[in-house]
């Protein structure tokens, strides 16, 4: 019994769609433990329709098109080796984890500059944008900032693409 829900030879906006609803299903549970975590977060978002603009516009730009594009990365390339390359999943698995990670450092350099322009983010300088980069990522492993929740919500889907490789080598 397969699994139809990631399969690549569906419709192309039906296998985007499917990643999309992974994508949120994802990134919520992590949301929800960062904001309670947060002191006093909750109650500004709740109180404070410019902040929840801004953070509900900084998730979406930021975090949710950086673990979709991630899922989307995984999810075709483990089609393709899973069709092609008949190695243990091994290999697969850490390529995986290695384009992922820069992808992850790659996507958010990308967004942080975009968001300086389009945004007025880090005062609409660039130049700041890519300094806080590295920083930011640094503390993202250890929940202490926003990117944290994006780094953690690729995780599920990382899952999923590992049991697909994992399968190719058992089927």
């Amino acid at each position: 019994m397969t699994c139809r829900f990631f399969d690549t030879t569906l419709p192309f906006d039906h296998f985007c769609w499917n990643l999309l609803v992974l994508s949120t299903l994802s990134l919520l549970p992590f949301l929800m433990i960062y904001v309670g975590m947060t002191p006093g977060f909750a109650k500004m978002l709740a109180t404070n329709g410019t902040a929840l603009s801004r953070f509900m516009r900084q998730v979406l730009t930021n975090g949710l098109s950086v673990v979709f594009l991630i899922n989307y990365a995984g999810f075709v390339a483990t089609s393709v080796y899973r069709k092609h390359i008949k190695r243990t999943p091994i290999r697969y698995i850490f390529m995986d984890g290695l384009v992922g990670a820069i992808l992850f450092v790659g996507l958010h350099t990308l967004i942080y500059v975009l968001s300086a322009d389009l945004f007025g983010s880090f005062g609409g300088d660039r130049s700041t944008a890519l300094q806080v980069v590295g920083p930011t990522l640094q503390r993202a492993w250890l929940f202490e900032n926003i990117s944290g929740v994006y780094l953690y919500g690729i995780v599920p889907g990382a899952l999923f693409v590992y049991l697909a490789a994992r399968r190719r080598v058992t089927s």
